[in-house]
């Protein structure tokens, strides 16, 4: 009798474990391609090559940009940054215009190593300033799971901005029953309203595992503002976080983890 108990403990921690999806996640604001402190250097190439050395299963890039001037200026000609990076990472890629800028576009790239369906959702600007969006990724695990990955990057310029567009995004997800992540450049600290608006639905990844480091600026970083937040509605397990302090390509800090779900 006690061998069966056992045995059965044994299947059930078993189960348990196999019933888990481990998701490796990474987010980084990449300054348009070029490196912010060497006026016209790119860094398209070893964007690239970061990405592919630690295998993300799904990646969201801030400050994209899509056939501009700017590209041109730094690489010779116009650059679709998005394809670029999901060619070089062999993942599926999606550019999600915030802006029209320096006769292209501007704005937020996610990628995923799944089968996936994406879509572009523009976030309210009430004061006015740049456009905002979110690149959202509706990814097909095996098994038929389904999680929604997003990224994004809020304004900059105005608090009731950011928090209009924190409020967008929770009302955007708040009717879904499956996993959902968002990260980003937020531009807002955990003392912003923006952040307890977020962290009523949200678990701050950072916070969860006790590394909060900050992630801006690259130099000398002091603030931190970029973030992965894990949807309430289901049960994490964080794996592994990191602030990528050694990778120095952009101004901020790429951030990294590894999350488990049931």
């Amino acid at each position: 009798m006690k061998y069966l108990l056992l045995v059965l403990l044994l299947f059930l921690q078993f189960t348990d474990v196999m019933s888990q999806h481990q998701l490796r996640i990474l987010t980084y604001n990449i300054y348009h391609g070029e490196n912010p402190y060497q006026t016209g250097k790119s860094i398209t190439e070893e964007v690239g090559e970061f990405i592919r050395s630690i295998n993300p299963d799904l990646v969201a890039l801030q400050e994209v940009d899509s056939m501009t001037l700017r590209t041109k200026a730094f690489a010779g000609k116009k650059l679709d940054l998005t394809n670029i990076w999901a060619e070089k990472t062999e993942m599926k890629g999606f550019f999600a215009k915030a802006i029209d800028f320096s006769e292209g576009g501007y704005g937020e790239a996610v990628f995923s190593r799944f089968p996936v369906e994406f879509e572009s959702i523009m976030l309210p600007t009430p004061k006015g300033g740049e456009g905002r969006s979110m690149a959202v990724a509706h990814v097909q695990l095996e098994g038929g799971i389904k999680i929604t990955f997003a990224g994004t990057h809020l304004c900059h310029e105005f608090v009731d901005n950011r928090s209009a567009q924190v409020r967008a995004i929770i009302n955007y997800f708040k009717d879904y029953s499956h996993p959902v992540i968002v990260v980003g450049d937020f531009n807002f600290e955990a003392s912003e309203k923006g952040y307890s608006l977020m962290e009523d639905a949200f678990f701050d990844a950072a916070k969860v595992s006790g590394q909060l480091k900050n992630t801006y600026p690259t130099d000398h970083p002091d603030i931190r503002i970029d973030y992965i937040w894990l949807m309430k509605n289901t049960e994490w397990d964080i794996d592994f976080f990191k602030v990528m302090e050694e990778i120095q390509y952009s101004d901020h800090l790429a951030v990294f983890a590894v999350v488990n779900f049931n």
